[in-house]
């Protein structure tokens, strides 16, 4: 199997270099059979990584630790699905699966674009196989998924028991899979500058893939931030990890993509500012995966160091260099067709919108790298902690949320005032009693009472939005309100599954901002039998057991739930030991309602039996998580194709 791997990535290597080159000379010397043949190696590139691919499945299966990648990160006792996951827990094998990806969704674009965009798939093509050369190589000259032990070990060392989540199975492959997805509008925006082809057909081809990336890279995260809110024990779910701001911001570039480019095809505006925006989304998952591979800023995401960091380096450099010579060559066809008629308009709010979304990534990137910048210049690692991020990016989200209320309420072109005020009377009422409420009911903090009362304003302004065309459909086709309802959702996808991802991101917005200013934390040791209370919980210890298993030893405590003097059950925190890992793994206890959840980590413990716990209460972090559920509803509305879109 590893022969098998390794011959197959050396092939596939050959094929891929072959494609981008052939790819090139063929449109350019007008040979369609060389076009055709490009084509046809593109495919073989993608069959032979899939054959790669499947020969690691093979050996993680039949645990061939005699493969190096298998050994570490797999053993006998390991259940299945996890060790199918190990597939991308190493750094060599990650690459695997990105190249592999990559190869997929080539050969995809390759099978949807056969008889159109003639001119822009060999350049395209072209792009994605010298991408998908950069991580072949990388993969046989420095880190080799199938590298072979010198002596076959009995046993594998195991996964990292933080691993060992289901995190693990969903997390990594939708982040990388939103990764590798950004290639395609890359290559398309790059195919559209070398072919001259500038007008909108290669927006056209790329709508859905740039929707496709940004959807998987927005569950990545949030599947991520679950991930870490349940496994480490620590009570949060986003720490601004530079792994983590490596995740986030081509998502945040993406979106702004995504709304400038409906300027573009409605108003042929933007059209300069989409290029660059492309380039840096590319740019930065490029970034993404450089930075758990360089070992430049510390993470407990990142592998350990290679020497990958200086190929990763110059392929950006080249990427970004190449991408700003050919728009600055091109900038005159790239001009705007139309102009700003007005600042109180939907172009206005989008524009807006598109600034502040590449300035909190600006700021995040600075953030992220400047320790390393510091080590450079002084010699001494300068980290920039959580309250910078919060300090910085809290305003700027405040104000796209309102943002997100304002585009739904003003016309395109120019917005007249009578038509403004029917518009925002009815929302800004709602976000004034809402804040009312709130303020009587107790909110004090002024941030969380303005950021609470947007999000009412913003939800209220969509669904009269939305109420306004269900009314009008039922005027016009004497339709019933569902019937109106469901028809305006499906003439109309990408329209009202914006609006879904837009209420998504309300609730999540909520729930961050719910569980930052009213979170409620204890740490208390207690004997069996002993008690604590915070907020309205008492909890009440009732002794702690151990169990031996093959592969660890599990400690768990019992604690009884009282909310007042109502008993809601027992809450059961743990602690494992693995016989391979030295340090312990933490398993949380958590209660949760739709109000708020119930925390318990069990700490360490004494000889006497007394135990430590730290106990918190999270206000609204299943607000979070449904706003992922309707990111996924709205994401995938949005990306269903509709009879226009085919026509």
């Amino acid at each position: 199997m590893a022969d098998i791997g390794y011959i197959s990535l050396l092939l596939a290597l050959g094929a891929s270099l072959y494609s981008a080159l052939a790819f090139v000379i063929g449109v350019r010397k007008r040979y369609p059979e060389l076009v055709a043949s490009a084509r046809n190696s593109l495919l073989c590139v993608g069959g032979l990584v899939s054959l790669a691919a499947l020969a690691l499945v093979y050996a993680l299966l039949t645990h061939d630790f005699q493969i190096e990648s298998v050994a570490y990160y797999t053993s006998r006792d390991l259940p299945l699905i996890y060790t199918l996951s190990a597939f991308w827990a190493g750094n060599a094998g990650s690459l695997l699966f990105w190249a592999w990806l990559l190869s997929l969704f080539a050969a995809i674009v390759a099978m949807q674009n056969r008889g159109r965009n003639r001119e822009l798939l060999p350049y395209a093509g072209s792009i994605m196989m010298a991408t998908e050369a950069f991580f072949l190589i990388l993969m046989i000259f420095l880190t080799n998924p199938f590298q072979k032990l010198l002596s076959t070990p009995a046993e594998g060392s195991g996964l990292n028991p933080l691993l060992e989540n289901v995190g693990m199975i969903f997390h990594p492959p939708a982040l990388l899979a939103g990764y590798v997805g950004l290639t395609v509008p890359f290559a398309f925006a790059m195919a559209a500058l070398l072919s001259g082809r500038l007008g909108d057909d290669w927006m056209r081809s790329i709508r859905r893939w740039a929707l496709l990336a940004w959807l998987l890279l927005g569950l990545g995260n949030l599947l991520g931030a679950q991930w870490a809110y349940v496994e480490l024990g620590w009570g949060g779910y986003w720490s601004w990890d530079p792994v983590e701001n490596a995740g986030l911001m081509p998502w945040l570039v993406a979106t702004a993509f995504l709304h400038s480019a409906v300027i573009q095809r409605r108003r042929g505006m933007l059209k300069v500012w989409n290029m660059v925006l492309i380039m840096l989304a590319f740019n930065l998952s490029i970034f993404g995966t450089f930075l758990t591979r360089s070992g430049i800023l510390s993470s407990v995401h990142t592998f350990s160091e290679s020497a990958m960091g200086p190929f990763f380096l110059g392929f950006m450099g080249v990427v970004l260099l190449g991408s700003l010579i050919l728009i600055y060559y091109h900038r005159q066809q790239l001009k705007s067709e139309n102009e700003l008629d007005s600042f109180v308009s939907r172009e206005s709010a989008f524009l807006l919108n598109n600034l502040l979304l590449v300035g909190i990534t600006f700021a995040i990137l600075v953030g992220t790298i400047f320790p390393a910048i510091s080590e450079a210049v002084r010699g001494v690692k300068i980290a920039v902690g959580t309250p910078f991020f919060n300090k910085v990016t809290g305003p700027v989200f405040l104000a796209l949320i309102l943002l997100m209320g304002i585009c739904p309420l003003i016309g395109w072109r120019r917005a007249r005032m009578n038509d403004l005020i029917r518009s925002f009377i009815y929302p800004l009422g709602t976000a004034t009693i809402v804040g009312v409420v709130l303020f009587l009911g107790g909110i004090r903090e002024w941030y969380a009472l303005v950021a609470f009362s947007l999000c009412s304003f913003v939800i209220s302004a969509i669904l009269f939005d939305w109420f306004r065309g269900v009314r009008a459909r039922h005027r016009v086709r004497s339709d019933n309100y569902l019937k109106a309802f469901l028809g305006l959702l499906w003439g109309n996808k990408p329209r009202y599954g914006g609006y879904i991802v837009h209420i998504a991101i309300l609730l999540i917005a909520t729930g961050v901002v719910g569980s930052s200013f009213y979170k409620m934390e204890k740490e208390v040791a207690l004997a069996p039998g002993e008690a604590m209370t915070i907020k309205n919980y008492t909890l009440i210890y009732e002794g702690k057991t151990e169990k031996v298993t093959p592969s660890k030893l599990v400690t768990t405590a019992t604690l009884s739930v009282f909310n007042g003097v109502e008993f809601i059950g027992t809450m059961t925190p743990e602690k494992y030991f693995h016989r391979s890992y030295q340090q312990p793994v933490t398993e949380v206890a958590l209660r949760s309602t739709l109000l708020e959840d119930l925390y318990v980590v069990l700490g360490g413990w004494t000889a006497d039996g007394t135990t430590t716990f730290k106990v918190l209460v999270n206000p609204l972090v299943s607000w979070i998580w449904m706003g992922g559920g309707f990111l996924f509803l709205g994401g995938l509305i949005a990306f269903w194709p509709d009879k226009r879109e085919r026509r």
